[in-house]
């Protein structure tokens, strides 16, 4: 299968294309960036390494040379500011967005195709995806939470001194202020997480507003994040392309999961060849439920604005 990086010249579509390289999974990577040369000589760098791990075709390319990829991963947009919220992202990056979505339409994609989001503020930009594209809404995903749960579970694990593969803990709603960690579910090799020495409601509250400030902690210390956000966008696609049907918190368009409708954003789903195949309805605690429809509500109030740009 063919996977386009747009903006695989940038630290987190560099990253990507590294970790999908390294996976051999995809059989073809398509470096694509508005600077031509940055494309081509990332391009050249990762084929150099080609030998060395798998057989795959890696190359730059435009828009039209793209057109029959399977998967379209966007990672194209503006650097976050240290303390900035990816909301605020928004009218920075909305008509960059717009002009790539153009372009991929343009070119004449291919019906089945997987158009991947992972540009920031990704649940508004998935949504703005789905409305212009045409495609069916399972075809359109967004990385979603997917990162902050991986660091949420990495944290824990490190602290608690825990395997990290051991650790399931999930990060729902948006990519962003309102997420929300979902302890209802959460286990280590199949026992609860709560029930850990040092897990306790204390722990739970610091590990979480941890998570939450992360991504800035990254910016400030190296400039922005790179090989998590990499391993995170393998890890979705290689569910895509093997048919996986993993159970994993990207964005997508919602149509009555918890009573969500008309607005992207993460609830736990089934990602298979045909992208969001199957939202499932978790149990949550109370609290949970509440704080996933908050997230809701407020990345609605949000497209609002988009709407009136």
């Amino acid at each position: 299968m063919k996977a386009t990086i747009i903006g695989g010249g940038g630290r987190v579509g560099s990253n990507a294309a590294i970790c999908l390289q390294c996976a051999g999974v995809v059989s073809e990577i398509q470096i694509l960036d508005a600077n031509k040369d940055l494309a081509d000589g990332e391009a050249l760098d990762l084929l150099h390494g080609a030998s060395s791990l798998h057989d795959q075709r890696i190359y730059a390319g435009d828009y039209d040379r793209a057109a029959d990829s399977d998967i379209f991963i966007i990672t194209a947009g503006l650097r976050r500011k240290p303390d900035e919220s990816r909301l605020d992202l928004i009218n920075r990056n909305v008509g960059l967005f717009s002009q790539i979505l153009n372009s991929i339409k343009t070119a004449g994609m291919k019906q089945d195709a997987i158009v991947f989001v992972v540009s920031n503020p990704v649940d508004i930009l998935t949504h703005l995806a789905v409305s212009f594209l045409g495609l069916p809404p399972a075809q359109v995903i967004g990385l979603g939470t997917m990162l902050d749960t991986a660091r949420f579970r990495s944290l824990i694990a490190n602290d608690l001194d825990l395997a990290p593969t051991q650790v399931k803990a999930l990060i729902l709603g948006e990519h962003g202020d309102t997420m929300l960690p979902v302890w209802s579910s959460a286990t280590v090799g199949g026992l609860p997480l709560t029930g850990v020495k040092g897990c306790d409601a204390n722990y739970q509250r610091q590990i979480f507003e941890r998570t939450k400030t992360s991504g800035s902690e990254v910016i400030s210390r190296k400039g922005g994040a790179g090989w998590a956000v990499g391993a995170t966008i393998a890890e979705t696609v290689h569910s895509i392309v093997l048919d996986k049907k993993q159970l994993l918190p990207v964005s997508s368009l919602q149509n009555g999961c918890y009573g969500l409708k008309d607005v992207c954003l993460s609830v736990p789903t089934i990602v298979g060849r045909g992208g969001a195949e199957k939202h499932i309805e978790i149990d949550l605690w109370p609290k949970e439920k509440q704080a996933l429809q908050a997230s809701a509500r407020a990345l609605k109030d949000m497209l609002k604005n988009v709407a009136s740009a």
